[in-house]
C-alpha cells in the first residue's frame, strides 16, 4: 500500500477529533451544497423562460430522476459501511471486493432501470401528476436525463465509497466537477441556445456523465486502495448481503423521498399547477438546510465505521459528540438565513404573484423543522456506520413512508393545501425521536464493534494497518 493511502486511514483514529471531523465533514457538506446549487440552477434558468409550467414540469420530474440517485446510494452507503468497518479491522482485500461489487451492481441495475423508464414513460408521467399543460415538458426533460442513469448511479455510489478510504477531498471533487459543469451549461443551453427545458436536461446529463467518469478515471489510474475490477467483484462471504442490509434502508430514504414527493405533487396539483411550482421551489430552498445536515452525516460515517470496526469506543463517542454539535449548529444558522431572506430567494424562481405568495408560505412551513435534519441525518448515518440494518430500515421507512405519506392524505383532508406542506415537518419531528431511541439502544449494547466478512484477511494485510 502506498504511504499516502495508509496515512489517510490513520487520520481516522489519530490527532484532534475536531480536525478529523472537519476534514471529512466539510468536503461532504460542500459537495451537498454544490449539489443543491445545481438543483436550484436548473429551476432558476428554466424560470428565466418566464414559463412557470416548465418550472412545474422540472419539479415533477426530479423525484423520478432521484430514483437513480437512491439506488446509487444503496451501493454507496451500504458499501461505505461495510468497507469502513472492514478497513478498521484490517480486511483490505475484502474491502476491495466490496468496492468492485458496488461498481458492477450500479452498471447492472442502472441499465435495467433506464430501459424500464423509457418503456413505461407514458404511465410514469401520469403517475407523477403531469397534466395536459405539463406532460410534454416533463416527457422532454425525463427522456433526456434518463440517458445518463448509469453514470448518475456511479457518481452517487463512489462519492460515498471513496470517503471510506479517507479521501474526502477526492470524493468532493467528483461531485463538484459534475455539478459545476451542469451549472455552467444551464444558461448556455437554456437561454443562450434557446433549448429551454431540453437544455436543462442535456446539461444535467452531461454533468452526471462527467462526475461518473471522474471516479472511474481515479480508479483506473491506480490512486485508490479499493477496486472496480470485474475480476474482484464478488457476492460471496456476505458481501452482497452486507451491502444490501445497510444499502436498502439508505436507498429507501431517497427512494421514499422521491415517491412521497410525487404523491405530494399529485395531491397539490389538484389545487393548481402553480401550487406545484411553488411547492417545488419551497422544497428546493429548504433543502439548503437538509443538504448541509446530510453532508455532516455522510462525512463522519466512514470515520465512525472505521472506529467501530477497530473497536475504538472512546474515539467513536468523541467523534459522534462533536459531529452532533456541528450538525445542529450549521443547520440552525442555515434555517435562520432561509427564513430571513425567504421572499428574495423565492422571487428568483417564481414570477406569477400567486405562485410567489404560495412559495413564500410553503418555504416558511417547511423550514420550521428543517433545522432538526442536521441531527437526524447524523444519527441515521451513525446507525449505518455501526451496521444496524434493522434500525436503519425502520427509521428510513417511517420518515418518508409510514409517517409522511399518510400525513399527506390526512392533512390534505383536514386542512387543505397547506396541510400537505405541513406533513413534512410532522414526519421530521417524529423521525428524529425514533432515530434517537434506536441509537440509544444500539449504544447500550455491551459488545462494541463488528467487522464484516467470514474471517480476517491474511496476516500480511493486517500487519499493513
Amino acid at each position: 500500500m502506498k504511504p499516502d493511502q495508509s496515512k489517510s486511514l490513520q487520520n481516522f483514529t489519530e490527532g484532534s477529533v475536531a480536525k478529523t471531523v472537519l476534514r471529512n465533514a466539510l468536503p461532504a457538506m460542500a459537495a451537498q451544497l454544490i449539489l443543491l446549487v445545481y438543483n436550484l440552477a436548473d429551476i432558476f434558468f428554466v424560470a428565466q423562460t418566464h414559463n412557470d409550467l416548465m418550472v412545474a414540469a422540472v419539479s415533477m420530474s426530479m423525484p423520478i430522476f432521484l430514483i437513480f440517485m437512491s439506488l446509487g446510494s444503496l451501493f454507496g452507503i451500504g458499501g461505505t459501511s461495510v468497507i469502513s468497518r472492514a478497513l478498521g479491522a484490517g480486511k483490505r482485500e475484502y474491502a476491495r471486493r466490496v468496492s468492485a461489487f458496488c461498481m458492477w451492481g450500479c452498471v447492472l441495475v442502472g441499465g435495467v432501470l433506464m430501459a424500464l423508464f423509457w418503456i413505461f414513460m407514458g404511465p410514469l408521467l401520469r403517475f407523477i401528476g403531469a397534466g395536459a399543460d405539463t406532460t410534454a415538458y416533463a416527457r422532454e426533460y425525463l427522456s433526456i436525463v434518463v440517458s445518463c442513469g448509469i453514470f448518475s448511479m456511479i457518481s452517487s455510489c463512489f462519492s460515498s465509497i471513496i470517503r471510506a478510504e479517507g479521501k474526502a477531498s477526492v470524493a468532493m471533487t467528483g461531485t463538484v466537477l459534475g455539478n459545476v459543469l451542469n451549472i455552467i451549461l444551464d444558461p448556455i443551453m437554456i437561454t443562450g441556445l434557446g433549448w429551454n427545458i431540453a437544455g436543462a436536461a442535456i446539461a444535467t446529463a452531461i454533468g452526471n456523465a462527467a462526475a461518473g467518469l471522474f471516479y472511474l478515471i481515479y480508479f483506473l489510474l491506480g490512486k485508490s486502495m479499493l477496486s472496480i475490477s470485474p475480476k474482484e467483484a464478488s457476492v460471496k462471504d456476505g458481501i452482497c448481503s452486507g451491502v444490501l442490509a445497510i444499502g436498502i434502508p439508505a436507498a429507501l430514504t431517497t427512494f421514499l423521498m422521491s415517491i412521497s414527493q410525487v404523491i405530494a405533487n399529485s395531491r397539490i396539483s389538484a389545487y393548481s399547477d402553480l401550487s406545484v411550482a411553488a411547492y417545488g421551489v419551497a422544497s428546493k430552498v429548504t433543502m439548503i438546510v437538509g443538504m448541509v445536515g446530510l453532508g455532516v452525516g455522510f462525512g463522519v460515517q466512514p470515520v465512525l465505521g472505521f472506529c467501530y470496526g477497530a473497536r475504538n469506543r472512546e474515539r467513536f463517542n468523541q467523534v459522534l459528540r462533536f459531529a452532533v454539535f456541528l450538525g445542529l449548529g450549521v443547520c440552525i444558522v442555515c434555517a435562520l438565513l432561509c427564513l430571513g431572506f425567504v421572499r428574495p430567494i423565492v422571487q428568483l424562481f417564481l414570477t406569477e404573484p400567486a405562485a410567489l405568495e404560495k412559495g413564500v408560505l410553503f418555504t416558511r412551513i417547511l423550514t420550521s423543522t428543517a433545522w432538526l435534519l442536521g441531527v437526524f441525518h447524523l444519527l441515521l448515518s451513525t446507525l449505518q456506520a455501526m451496521g444496524a440494518a434493522k434500525a436503519s430500515f425502520l427509521v428510513s421507512v417511517c420518515r418518508q413512508g409510514i409517517v409522511y405519506i399518510p400525513a399527506v392524505f390526512l392533512m390534505d383532508l383536514l386542512v387543505g393545501e397547506t396541510g400537505i406542506v405541513w406533513a413534512q415537518p410532522v414526519a421530521d419531528a417524529c423521525s428524529l425521536v425514533l432515530v434517537s431511541v434506536f441509537l440509544a439502544l444500539q449504544l447500550r449494547k455491551k459488545e462494541f464493534g463488528s467487522a464484516p466478512g467470514a474471517a480476517a484477511e491474511e496476516s500480511g494485510d493486517t500487519a499493513d494497518r
